[in-house]
């Protein structure tokens, strides 16, 4: 019998949106709480005041409570403004089985191409695949939201 892992590929979304590489990354990490589904993709849904990014490695991504509480998304890993960030994903889990999540941003043409990949499904073991799936979609809905952001 084989001890080996099976491994999951990651969730990859490209898009397009209508700006510079530098106001795509800030979009998207230091005005998160603008046009991030709250509502949907949260811990504390209509509660929530907003949801901060502390730009550093090591920083945090949480969400802050009108009753003064925070639900923590994840930890910064690499930061390289307006190129890419990387961060620990575990949104009101247990940090010990986060995964991984690159955001890239590169000049496009007159716009920016952004790559979102969310890799590392194999540390939530028997529940790896059905959460790999269900990110899939999510992240197709969360970021639908990002891409209207810029059609305002």
């Amino acid at each position: 019998m084989s001890n080996t892992q099976t491994v999951i590929g990651p969730v990859h979304k490209t898009l397009v949106v209508n700006c510079s590489p530098e106001r795509a990354f800030e979009v998207f990490t230091r005005e998160i709480g603008s046009w991030w589904p709250l509502g949907s993709y949260s811990i504390g849904g209509d509660a929530i005041t907003e949801v901060v990014f502390e730009e550093h490695v090591g920083g945090r991504i949480f969400e802050r409570h009108q009753d003064g509480g925070e639900g923590e998304w994840g930890r910064v890993l690499a930061w390289d403004p307006p190129a890419r960030f990387v961060m620990s994903w575990y949104p009101g889990h247990d940090p010990a089985e986060a995964t991984e999540l690159e955001v890239t941003f590169a000049a496009d043409g007159d716009g920016t191409r952004v790559d979102l990949d969310h890799r590392g499904w194999e540390i939530l073991a028997g529940r790896a695949k059905e959460a790999r799936n269900g990110y899939d979609s999510g992240w197709g809905d969360v970021l639908g939201y990002y891409t209207r952001h810029f059609e305002d």
